[in-house]
């Protein structure tokens, strides 16, 4: 899948994407080591989009939806819950129970807060938003995404305007780490 189109599409693709990794993580027995490296890059493309709907997605939310800011306040919660589950898997090894323990919470997390997302709040979305506006959302977040965090920070700003001051310096130092650890390149 390719990332392009407006906002409803470019996350629905990280959600498919990231689905791939929990089942080639599901695909491998208990202890595997691949699995860490698979929890690592979902982790990475977790983050990244969590930051991106933060920044730019939630904000629409609040200002188009009625109750945008109910949602918006519920699917931030969730981000919140899903980065400190990552941040304890972020510790832990493939050959530890924790470890699946964490993978398996994350997996359900994540697919609820997905499910949660492509059958209600899109179609919402979809309904009041001009084409135009969906468009310059996926552009928005296709641009945070690039300077991201690639590591989970849940004490880090989850709204506007400081979550947008942040995360391009938490995201540089992030990848300089991922560089130097070789984290995320398999």
């Amino acid at each position: 899948m390719g990332h392009q189109g407006d906002v409803i599409a470019e996350l629905t693709t990280d959600h498919r994407e990231v689905d791939q990794l929990f089942g080639k993580i599901e695909a491998l027995p208990p202890g595997d080591e691949q699995r860490k490296t698979y929890a690592d890059q979902a982790v990475i493309e977790l983050v990244r989009h969590s930051v991106a709907e933060e920044a730019y997605l939630y904000p629409a939310v609040r200002r188009l939806l009625p109750d945008g800011d109910t949602i918006a306040d519920k699917e931030i919660e969730e981000h919140a819950e899903a980065e400190r589950t990552m941040k304890e898997l972020e510790g832990a090894d493939a050959g530890q129970q924790e470890f699946d323990r964490l993978i398996s919470k994350l997996m359900t997390e994540i697919r609820s807060h997905v499910q949660d997302e492509e059958d209600t709040l899109f179609p919402q979305l979809r309904a009041v938003a001009s084409q135009d506006e969906l468009m310059k959302l996926g552009d928005q977040v296709r641009t945070a995404k690039k300077t991201a965090p690639t590591r989970p920070h849940p004490s880090a700003p989850d709204t506007p305007p400081a979550n947008k001051l942040l995360a391009p310096g938490v995201g540089m130092v992030d990848r300089v780490r991922d560089a130097l650890s070789g984290r995320g390149k398999d």
